[in-house]
């Protein structure tokens, strides 16, 4: 049904358009006629031009709903910047069209055609070109956020936690560069590691003097780079509390392993590099039929399990292991679970 009117709508324009095309060439031609056949070709132009516009308008309306639906289809895709660009560019376009249209919108019969094909014709150029600039500086700005993101994550000072120190990836990671600025380890967390050193238990003892032997690499590689710093009047009973509020205090990010010291700086607003985060991305971890050596140190959660550690902390589950608590064995890794928490690896005794 309304394709029906828009049908007849463009008859009655193409009725107009003939009545009018044919008054102007009579006028233009200026010659004297009989009233009859002036009104007979009044006629005939005008069925003719209707019922041309008329067998038209099918191909018309499907022209006009496809450009429709490709406008909707773009104007979807748009961000809200885009769009407002390519509108500022369609108005551009509008008044460029007008000033140029001034001298021949008042020839007859194609000053009128000419000024509409102008307007839409500059009208669609300037929107497209909207649409172009629009997208480039989206990208300029969107590069620039994640320049920004990423400068702010890898550079500027960092603190070092404790467990970050004694997992000894960080050597590593700092050898190859990829992350800049300073690197602070407060006077507390090197007390924190001296105390592990010292402890009576000989798994922590380990640990303790591994993190030290870390530190002392770390300094003697990165002199400048990597220091240990007095902070005082920072109360706090724990070590990580003084260290975020050292972090909050210098505007400083932490470097962590400790998933929980992750979550407590994410809700105070401090920035943290996760090494497990960064080693799941990069770092391949043991794959099921791998073998190994390990000591195993103490019984699991499960019954008959024996547990043991690699020398960057990664926990290893040895079923059936309990049996050779305090031994040294080979093992062939079964499976591994790989989290922001850490890694863990699943293995059976290799006998």
């Amino acid at each position: 049904m309304l394709n029906r009117i828009i049908k007849i709508s463009f008859s009655v324009v193409g009725g107009i358009t003939g009545f009018t095309l044919i008054n102007t060439i009579l006028s233009l031609v200026n010659t004297q006629t009989s009233y009859m056949f002036q009104v007979t070709i009044f006629i005939l132009s005008v069925i003719f031009c209707g019922t041309l516009f008329y067998l038209a308008g099918d191909k018309t309306i499907e022209l006009v709903t496809a450009a429709f639906d490709k406008t909707e289809q773009i104007v979807q895709n748009l961000s809200l910047y885009e769009l407002t660009i390519s509108s500022i560019g369609a108005i551009i376009g509008l008044i460029i069209a007008n000033l140029i249209v001034i001298p021949i919108k008042n020839i007859d019969i194609i000053g009128l055609p000419l000024a509409l094909f102008a307007n839409v014709f500059f009208a669609c150029i300037f929107f497209a070109i909207g649409i172009a600039v629009g997208k480039r500086n989206d990208s300029l700005l969107d590069a620039a956020k994640f320049k920004k993101t990423a400068s702010s994550s890898l550079s500027g000072q960092k603190l070092l936690d404790t467990c970050t120190i004694i997992d000894g990836r960080i050597l590593d990671i700092v050898r190859t560069g990829c992350i800049d600025g300073k690197m602070v380890i407060p006077d507390f967390v090197l007390e924190e590691l001296r105390l592990i050193a010292d402890s009576q238990d000989s798994l922590k003892r380990a640990k303790g003097k591994r993190g030290l032997d870390i530190l002392n690499l770390l300094q003697k590689e990165f002199e400048g780079i990597v220091s240990v710093e007095e902070f005082e009047g920072i109360e706090g009973n724990q070590v990580d509390d003084k260290l975020l509020k050292v972090a909050k205090k210098t505007n400083s990010s932490v470097i962590t392993i400790d998933m929980n010291l992750n979550k407590v700086a994410g809700v105070h607003g401090v920035k943290v590099i996760n090494i497990n985060d960064l080693s799941n991305a990069v770092k391949p971890v043991a794959l099921p039929g791998d073998e190994m050596t390990i000591q195993l140190v103490k019984d699991g959660k499960e019954p008959g399990q024996g547990l043991g550690y690699l020398e960057d902390g990664t926990m290893i589950v040895v079923e059936n292991g309990k049996s050779f608590i305090g031994k040294t064995i080979n093992i062939v890794v079964t499976s591994n679970l790989q989290t922001s928490a850490g890694r863990m690896i699943f293995a059976k005794p290799n006998l």
